[in-house]
Order: structure tokens, then sequence, then C-alpha cells
């Protein structure tokens, strides 16, 4: 069942480390909004005769859009695409765009889950990430949301300069003890061209430490588990029944439709991904084009997708799909990994090859090593 993902590019303020495309400004937010639901319309036929399975708000700061904002784009969808009566519906929101209010015109238009941009519970953390909210927003605003919304997922980032051990244990702890059913938990990256990029080369913040973030990532897995939490992708941790369906879609290969500006989509053996630009998305939206880019996909690179994405996950990757998909020889690929299950980064079990703890530290060069 396909998805469909709606990028809103929309932010009150540049955190330090974002690397996504948004604009400050709110000036065009009624032209960006047309021109997505005129975009659902012209890509109706992309996801085929599927059924919607999940939407997704993201950006960007979705929760910047007014309830008729969000009506208009939902209405789009369920007129020209069917959707599950009981589809996944997320919105990304930050915490100072929080009210009652708010949460109440969320569900009122069909939001039934919400993924909340904490980052951390520690001021100083924040405003070294120059984030729009502040820590006592933090713990108010999910508060809040736990009265109107079971289905929440929090993110958190770890591994910045400043965040000790015993921070980071206090942020997981206050996330479990909060009854979050899902967390989303990112090591600090320094993209390039991002001001973060630009402070720490000027050396006005200092640079992160892959050790020390390593060590909390292995910290971050034992408290989860021992929490009961499911680590079934590395960055995701959720209470049994309660992962991301719409996540989860990208990590099993479904079809997704991106819609908005620099938004990517992807149906099995084709890429595409619109312009970076709201003004170029606009105005080719108005005429009627689509402002994208594609890339076929050739058979090694569909492998490759595939290894990537499974390894990163608790079920791993399986070997009869490599043979029944991809036309791989399973047994010489499992040949291919046997320096990893040996030095214990990768466990095998039934028919399937999964990243131990250890191995989960090093998934995207381990998963490099075994592409065609």
């Amino acid at each position: 069942m396909p998805s469909i993902y709606l990028h809103i590019p929309f932010c009150k303020q540049a955190c330090h480390y974002c690397n996504f495309h948004f604009t400050t400004s709110l000036h065009y937010k009624d032209d960006v909004v047309a021109a997505i639901c005129k975009e659902a319309v012209l890509q109706k036929e992309y996801t085929g005769k599927g059924i919607i399975e999940t939407i997704y708000f993201g950006g960007g700061t979705p929760s910047l859009l007014d309830k008729d904002d969000l009506e208009q784009i939902l209405q789009t969808i369920h007129m020209h695409f069917p959707v599950d009566a009981n589809a996944e519906i997320t919105l990304e929101a930050n915490p100072d765009d929080i009210t009652a209010k708010k949460l109440q015109d969320w569900k009122a238009v069909g939001i039934n889950r919400l993924s909340m941009g904490v980052q951390s519970f520690f001021e100083e953390d924040l405003q070294w990430m120059n984030r729009a909210h502040h820590a006592t927003e933090a713990l108010s605003s999910i508060k809040l949301a736990l009265d109107y919304f079971d289905n929440i997922t929090i993110d958190l980032i770890y591994g910045s300069p400043g965040l000790t051990n015993e921070k980071w244990k206090e942020n997981v702890k206050t996330a479990i003890q909060l009854g979050i059913p899902h967390l989303s938990c990112y090591a600090l990256t320094v993209e390039p061209k991002t001001p973060l990029d630009k402070l720490i080369r000027l050396q006005q913040k200092a640079d992160v430490d892959p050790d020390a973030q390593s060590a909390q990532f292995l910290l971050l897995m034992e408290w989860m588990a021992a929490a009961g939490y499911e680590h079934y992708e590395i960055s995701n941790f959720a209470k049994p029944g309660w992962r991301s369906k719409h996540n989860s879609a990208y990590w099993q290969g479904k079809t997704y439709l991106g819609l908005g500006p620099a938004a990517h989509s992807f149906n099995g053996h084709e890429r595409q991904w619109n312009v970076s630009n709201n003004n170029l998305y606009v105005a080719a939206i108005q005429k009627g084009e689509l402002p994208i880019e594609k890339e076929t996909l050739t058979p090694d690179q569909q492998l490759n997708e595939y290894v990537m994405t499974a390894l990163r996950t608790m079920e791993g990757i399986q070997l009869n799909i490599l043979d029944e998909k991809h036309g791989v020889d399973a047994i010489a690929f499992r040949k291919k990994a046997a320096g990893y299950i040996h030095t214990g980064h990768i466990t095998e079990k039934n028919g399937c090859l999964i990243l131990t703890n250890e191995g989960k530290l090093l998934a995207d060069g381990i998963a490099a090593s075994l592409f065609v």
C-alpha cells in the first residue's frame, strides 16, 4: 500500500544543524498550499490503484499551517486518491506551536499521530541548536498533547558538544516516564553549508566527537531495551504495536508520492524529486508542469537499496528476498557477510542477517561493503 509525503517548507527560525529545504518567511504560504493541492491532482496516477496507507506532513514545520490549510490539503488527497479508513496521518509539530486549540483542530481535520521535534529537555542544548522552543515548553507541550493524542513520537538528538552521558540519560528517562510510545533518536550530524558547519569551521562552536556519539548510542540501546521498546530501525524505538507505519514503508521499499518543493517520490524502480525552490515550484505547478528530476534505478541499485534499508531494521536482510526478488545467490551473499558474522557485527537468525548493537555503530559502512 502506498504513502503520501507532504513537504511544508516553512519554519519560524533556522536550527543551526538543519539542511532541509525551508524558508522563515510565510509570505507565500497560501501559494505553496494551493500548489501542493494542484500537484496532488497532477500526480494522482503515480500511486496506481493502491490504497493510501499513510499520509505524512513533514518539513519544515507543518504545525505552522492553519486548520484551513491542512483541511484543504487532506480534502484534495481524499478526493483524488483512495485512502484507507484507518490511514496513519502524521503531523510534525514544534513544541512552541502546540496549544489546546491547535490540538483540537488537528484532530478535527483527521490528524491521528504527532511527531514532536523536542531534541532535548535542557535549555542550554536548545539554545546551542538555535531551536525556537524552550525546555519548559518541551515538557508542557507533550503533557498537553497527550490529552488529545495517544500516538505520539518525539525526536531527540544525542552526541552534541555539551551533552554529557548524564544529561542524555535524563533526556531519555524523561521521554520514557512521560509514556511516549515512540522515540526517534539521531546523532547530531554536521551537514555542509549549514550554520553549524560554518560556526565549527570558524571555531565558534565545538565539533562533534564520534566516540562520544557512539558511547551515547550504545547507552540509548541499553536503556530503551530495558524499558521494553523495540529497536525496530537504527534511529527508531517503539513500544510493541506503535511503530511508524509511514517510515516503515520507506524501509520496506513501498511506493510513496512526495508533494511540495524538494519532496521525493519512489515507485520501486524510479526516484523523482521536486525543485528545492518555492517560487520555481509554485510557478511550474501553476502552469500545469511538474518541476521534477528523475533517476531510474538499475537492478544493482535496487539490490543495494534493499541491502541498505533492510540492514537498518530489526528484521535485517532476508536471504530469500535476495534470491526471489533480486536474483542473488543467497549462499554467496552470506559468505560475503561472513567476516561481519565472525567479528560479532552481524548475527544470522531464521535466514536473516541482522546487525548487532556493535554492528549498528557501523551500519552504513557494513551496508556499503555488501553492495554489488
